[in-house]
C-alpha cells in the first residue's frame, strides 16, 4: 500500500452495527424533549474548514431512519442521498463552518466551539433543544467558564449552545441523532472542499478533502500553502523547526 493510499472503512452493514435511538431516548426519562445530537469533521485537515453537524430529534415522536450510519462508513453517493431524507426526518439541524483562518486565529478548539455555535444557531431558527448528545471525550461545544465576582449578568456573553451537553465516545457510531450529524457535515465539507479544488486544482483537494495525504504535502512543498491552508499547523513534508504536530494531538 502506497503512502498516499486511502484506508476504507467497511461499508454499510459490513462489519457495523446500525446506530439506535436507545441512548437518545434514555434523556426522555429525565425529562427531556428534544434533543440534538452533533458531531465534527475536518478537525485532522491540512486545508479548508473544520464543521460541525447537528441534528434534533423530538424524543416523544422521533422514529428509526435507515441506512443511516457514521460517515466514515458509507460512500459518498450514499451520504449525500442522505442529506435529504435527513433533513425530513429532523425537525431542526444545521452545520456550521470555521475557517482555515480562524482556526489559525483562536485555535482548534475555539473554531470547533465557533463552528458548533453556528451550527446551533441554525438549528434554533425552527426548535431550541434542551440537550445535546456530542461525539468524543470533551466538551468543545460549550466550554465552562469561569465565574468572578466582577461579573456582570449577560457581559461578554457570545451567546452559542444553552442547553447541557453530554459527551459519548464512539456517539457516531452508536447514535442515530449523532450519526445523521455527522453526515451532514461531510456532505457541506466535502462539496467545500471540491469547490476550492477548482481554483486550487494542485493540491487535490477533490480527492483528499484537505487532508494529509503524501501528495498534498508534496504539493504543498512545491506550491506553497494558500489562504485556505492552516498556516499555523505543520503543512509540508519537511519538518518545520519548532512547529507542533497538531494532527498527531487531535486525531480525526
Amino acid at each position: 500500500m502506497s503512502a498516499d493510499t486511502v484506508r476504507v472503512r467497511p461499508k454499510t452493514g459490513t462489519g457495523s452495527k446500525a446506530p439506535t435511538l436507545r441512548h437518545e431516548r434514555a434523556f426522555a426519562a429525565v425529562g427531556h424533549r428534544v434533543l440534538a445530537g452533533c458531531d465534527e469533521v475536518g478537525r485532522g485537515a491540512l486545508a479548508g474548514p473544520v464543521s460541525v453537524g447537528m441534528v434534533a430529534v423530538d424524543l416523544g415522536t422521533v422514529r428509526s431512519l435507515k441506512g443511516v450510519r457514521d460517515s466514515k462508513l458509507l460512500s459518498a453517493g450514499d451520504r449525500e442521498a442522505l442529506v435529504p431524507l435527513i433533513r425530513k426526518w429532523s425537525p431542526g439541524w444545521g452545520v456550521g463552518h470555521a475557517s482555515a483562518a480562524e482556526i489559525d486565529l483562536h485555535g482548534l478548539m475555539a473554531a470547533l466551539r465557533l463552528a458548533g455555535t453556528r451550527a446551533w444557531d441554525q438549528v434554533c431558527t425552527r426548535l431550541t433543544p434542551d440537550v445535546v448528545l456530542l461525539d468524543g471525550n470533551y466538551n468543545w461545544l460549550s466550554p465552562a467558564r469561569q465565574g468572578s465576582l466582577f461579573d456582570v449578568p449577560g457581559d461578554d456573553d457570545d451567546g452559542g449552545c444553552t442547553a447541557p451537553v453530554h459527551t459519548r465516545i464512539k456517539a457516531d457510531m452508536q447514535c442515530l441523532s449523532v450519526a445523521a450529524a455527522s453526515v451532514l457535515a461531510k456532505v457541506e465539507r466535502d462539496a467545500l472542499m471540491v469547490d476550492y479544488a477548482v481554483t486550487h486544482p494542485q493540491y487535490g483537494w477533490e480527492v483528499n478533502k484537505g487532508y494529509a495525504t503524501a501528495s498534498h504535502r508534496l504539493a504543498i512543498d512545491e506550491y506553497g500553502p494558500t489562504a485556505l491552508h492552516r498556516m499555523s499547523w505543520q503543512l509540508g513534508s519537511r519538518p518545520e523547526p519548532d512547529a507542533g504536530d497538531h494532527e498527531s494531538v487531535i486525531g480525526g
